[in-house]
């Protein structure tokens, strides 16, 4: 563990069930805190990175069970196809923890007797609802018909005596701690989730189960193992080295716990939180929450909707594109973090990564960098010229880029980082087509002094901003990072830079350029089969009758009304119109869904901390790119409806006229969230 006189910052991703094979839904989470690892790395600061696995589970026994081998032989297979699950995708975590080591039974035990000795553990009898699947006890109003209405899983009744939690005495010092430290639970909406929560009242917490041979025997009572959930979250601490390392406060607290939405409320908001202050021990300084990735509307992972396996998706994107197998593992980890929203759940499509891969990464960056070297090398045979000053316009935008990626980052949405980043390379294409950079270097040659400080302007400029762009996105694709980096002549690693190399002037004059090399080339077919997506471990379920019919309004045959019909106005009460909820929108991407001619998949900014997917039937009359930045107003309160495989949340109001549709916006820019009235 490291030592150091500054605390180092510390994040953590959820230790993974073993009771299956990691996917995209895992790879999420890890890859995010791998990419806020490498940017606090950036920026100069100590950074310890910790993941791991959760082993304690009464279902990973019965998944051993099932599979005919004992448990800890089926818990080490499953942990080390964790580990070389995150090496594959140059994950660089820092530690890897199991719950079944010694260091984590050694604190948790600790932890517990702690607990007991200050009098917040006692011993009751427990009788109440329990979810196996789950590892979750549920209260009668979260139980219908013997199904556990928040996961829809099974649940049985369980008497018996167990030591229990006083969890009830946290409400109050927990909301409490929310008011006090805004910032400390995100995003916003999830954060309401566990304000409402915590209104509603905590009860104590039964905290263990009879043994059964498997889990972390309560110390002194060996008839029983300590529950999962109160094991699994003490992993954070125990990673520090608490409590017989004197160095472990050099750690503690994290400085983030990034978990999906499923374990976020219960557990790492409230039950974690709460366990802390029992030992008068410091709170993680964040947690946050991303939402699920979904396919066809329905959540995926290990059970229900399948999710690709990460490794065998980053091999099918190298096959079919012909990029190096280490560029496709970087795309990979660029379409995750690009494609979630970081707010609320995600449509997850093979094709749409596939999609994006072609306009992001071949056309995009792989574009400016490839256009960039060519005419470096035809006009200057690869040497970086001199310049008397740079473009302010440029040097501008590239310093605005970089405080909004901050921005961005500092709220955990990798997303919009990408975005933001994005809008320097789209600009740079633009630019180069403005320029044309071929006719200044005509008229160089024919002896215009000015065309030629503009030619040498220009392509710096563009190798300026290629570097720029390179060392932004090193945090998602350390390997095309470095690739660009060798191409436009940077000898240095670029794990030897720092944050203060995206200002502006980094680029020497005489530095030579290499031949350019296209690091994403473009993948010509972008339909994948069902039987591809089963491989990948990732199939959309069968369409039903409902969805196979289901068109989007602009395709519907609704019949014409009759002449009497349309006489009769069709009059709705106040009370009925203040039932729609319409607020202003801004749209932050816009792509065309795959075989419609008409559809459009938008995300909209609905919120201060909330987007949500919105399909719109208007690609005959807007292109994407015209809609990007653009406010709009929707109906922000109508009933999801799922079209071609992908939940819309919401509708844009739009005037007809003659047929086409105009979209509705305010004549002046208004706070995203603002309510129409």
């Amino acid at each position: 563990m490291p030592v150091s006189s500054q605390k180092t910052y510390y994040i953590t991703t959820p230790i993974y069930y073993v009771n299956g094979l990691p996917h995209v839904g895992s790879a999420l989470s890890t890859l995010s805190c791998d990419v806020l690892a490498r940017y606090h790395r950036l920026k100069g600061e100590q950074t310890y990175f910790l993941t791991g696995t959760d082993e304690n589970a009464t279902k990973v026994t019965q998944a051993a069970e099932k599979a005919g081998v004992p448990a800890m032989d089926f818990v080490d297979g499953l942990a080390n196809a964790f580990k070389e699950c995150w090496a594959d995708l140059h994950i660089a975590n820092n530690d890897f923890i199991r719950t079944t080591e010694p260091r984590h039974a050694h604190a948790v035990q600790e932890f517990f007797t702690r607990l007991l000795n200050k009098g917040y553990v006692y011993l009751d009898t427990y009788e109440g609802w329990y979810s196996v699947s789950d590892e979750t006890f549920f209260r009668d109003s979260e139980v219908k018909d013997g199904i556990a209405i928040e996961s829809g899983k099974p649940v049985t009744l369980v008497k018996e005596e167990n030591y229990f939690f006083k969890l009830s005495a946290f409400t109050e010092p927990l909301l409490a701690h929310i008011e006090a430290n805004p910032d400390w639970l995100l995003p916003e909406f999830r954060k309401n989730e566990v304000v409402a929560f915590l209104k509603d009242g905590l009860r104590d917490m039964c905290i263990t189960r009879v043994n059964k041979g498997w889990g972390i025997t309560v110390p002194g009572d060996d008839s029983k193992v300590i529950y999962v959930w109160f094991d699994a979250v003490i992993n954070y601490l125990a990673a520090t080295g608490w409590p017989q390392d004197p160095n472990w406060e050099n750690l503690w607290p994290a400085d983030v716990h990034l978990v999906g939405k499923e374990i976020f409320v219960r557990f790492h908001a409230t039950l974690w939180p709460a366990m802390l202050m029992a030992l008068d021990l410091p709170l993680p300084k964040q947690v946050y929450a991303h939402g699920w990735w979904t396919v066809g509307g329905q959540k995926g992972g290990k059970s229900g909707a399948s999710l690709p396996h990460p490794t065998r998706l980053a091999q099918f994107i190298a096959e079919r594109s012909g990029a190096e197998p280490d560029l496709a593992v970087d795309a990979l980890r660029y379409l995750l973090c690009r494609e979630m929203n970081f707010g609320p759940d995600t449509e997850f499509s093979v094709e749409n990564c596939l999609r994006r891969f072609n306009n992001d990464l071949a056309n995009d960056l792989g574009n400016l960098l490839n256009r960039t070297i060519n005419m470096m090398n035809k006009y200057y045979d690869g040497t970086v010229p001199e310049v008397d000053e740079p473009d302010a316009e440029i040097v501008a935008l590239a310093e605005s880029v970089c405080a909004d990626y901050e921005k961005a980052l500092s709220v955990f949405r990798l997303n919009d980082v990408l975005e933001v980043t994005w809008r320097l390379v789209g600009r740079m294409n633009k630019y180069i087509d403005e320029k044309a950079p071929w006719g200044l270097a005509k008229a160089a040659n024919n002896g215009d002094a000015e065309s030629a400080k503009a030619l040498a302007r220009t392509l710096t400029a563009c190798l300026e901003v290629t570097r720029i762009v390179a060392l932004l996105v090193s945090p998602f694709m350390p390997s095309a990072s470095t690739a660009i980096y060798q191409q436009i002549g940077i000898a240095e690693p670029i794990e030897a830079a720092t944050w203060s190399d995206t200002a502006w002037g980094g680029l020497k004059a005489g530095g030579k350029v290499t031949a350019p090399k296209p690091l994403f080339p473009r993948i010509a077919e972008l339909t994948v089969e069902d039987s591809i997506l089963y491989a990948l471990g990732s199939a959309n379920p069968p369409k039903s009758e409902t969805e196979e019919t289901s068109k989007p309004v602009s395709e519907t045959n609704t019949p014409p009304a009759t002449e009497a019909e349309a006489a009769v106005p069709n009059y709705i009460s106040i009370d009925d119109f203040l039932k729609v909820e319409l607020k202003v929108g801004e749209i932050l991407a816009a792509e065309p869904v795959p075989n419609t001619t008409k559809l459009l998949r938008l995300t909209v900014q609905s919120d201060e901390d909330e987007t949500r997917t919105i399909l719109s039937g208007i690609a005959e009359y807007y292109t994407p790119e015209e809609l990007v930045g653009r406010q709009i107003v929707l109906i922000a309160n109508l009933q999801p409806r799922k079209m071609r495989g992908i939940e819309s949340q919401g509708m844009l109001l739009a005037a007809d006229i003659n047929g086409r549709a105009v979209l509705l916006q305010p004549d002046n820019l208004v706070p995203v969230g603002s309510k129409v009235r």
